[in-house]
């Protein structure tokens, strides 16, 4: 098993960077047996990088996190707490890093995350609006 970064996971999954032959060559070896590890810090940037830099919808964002999910070839940290943030993210249609911190509290044992987003306070059973 091998550890990516954020920046060669994005360049899989963007067409027009540089490096992304790099990238592709990379993931084409990845095996079952010799699988790519994902963290959580690099599946919320991820997640970020495509919708803010590169625009891409919840969907596209939500079909490469389901993609990897699917392929043996990757190994996702977390794998159950991603599902469940997948499942919101796609219906909710918010960052997918405040679903990841707010269940992550609430497996930790605190049910409430206080934030200033109040898009995120709104939208995500468990946050709330500091005030």
């Amino acid at each position: 098993m091998i550890g990516v970064d954020t920046n060669v996971l994005v360049r899989l999954f963007v067409p027009v960077e540089p490096q992304r032959e790099a990238s592709l060559a990379f993931f084409g070896k990845r095996t079952p047996a010799d699988p790519a590890y994902v963290s959580l810090v690099v599946l919320t940037e991820f997640a970020w990088v495509l919708r803010r830099r590169y625009r891409y919808e919840f969907g596209q964002i939500g079909q490469g996190i389901r993609w990897m999910l699917d392929s043996d070839d990757f190994v996702v940290e977390k794998r159950d707490l991603v599902e469940w943030a997948l499942a919101n993210y796609t219906k909710a249609r918010i960052d997918f890093s405040d679903l990841l911190i707010a269940r992550s509290s609430e497996l930790a044992g605190a049910p409430r995350t206080v934030t200033f987003d109040q898009g995120a306070a709104k939208h995500v059973a468990g946050m709330e609006l500091l005030k």
